[in-house]
């Protein structure tokens, strides 16, 4: 049996393959909303291409960048979102929207998600202005390459990020 619904409990999905400073702008602006927040880190095995951080790598960085804020928890899941969703009764499904070109794959997933599970809302929030460019996959790029990540990352997120991919070189996850 699934819990009841609670609207005061919110899921902040992603893969967060890193956690970025835009990433815990938009949790730290959503926790006055709600009593909770559960930031879901998704498995996504097949979602994109090159070294990256492990699940458990991943929900470890998650909780070091977020650790200042309360009532907020970490968690990783590897099924539907919708199912995960029910399991823990959220009411609310947090999504970020950087740039109007991010509105429409959003706007389908709300949109399937209200179909999965009609008595969850969807909540749309915009990072702040100087986060507004960043996104995972770009800084990824950059911390490959060499290049200063320190604006767009929590300090523990670049050292992880340094250790994975020093001198450009992708590195074993069991390093970090």
């Amino acid at each position: 049996m699934n819990p009841p619904v609670n609207t005061r409990l919110a899921v902040y999905p992603g893969t967060f393959d890193p956690i970025t400073n835009g990433h815990a702008d938009l949790v730290a602006r959503a926790a006055p909303l709600f009593e909770r927040i559960v930031v879901a880190v998704a498995e996504s095995p097949n979602k994109g291409k090159g070294p990256g951080f492990s699940l458990q790598e991943r929900i470890a960085l998650a909780r070091l960048a977020l650790a200042d804020l309360p009532h907020v928890e970490v968690r990783g899941f590897d099924c539907l979102l919708a199912d995960f969703v029910v399991q823990i009764g959220a009411g609310v499904i947090i999504r970020g929207l950087r740039a109007v070109s991010d509105f429409e794959y959003e706007f389908q997933l709300a949109s399937m998600n209200r179909h999965l599970i009609p008595q969850t809302e969807t909540l749309f929030l915009t990072p702040a202005e100087q986060y507004s460019f960043i996104s995972s996959s770009l800084v990824r790029e950059i911390g490959r390459l060499g290049g200063d990540i320190s604006g767009f990352v929590h300090p523990a997120v670049q050292q992880a990020m340094r250790q994975r991919w020093r001198n450009g070189q992708a590195r074993d996850a069991n390093e970090l």
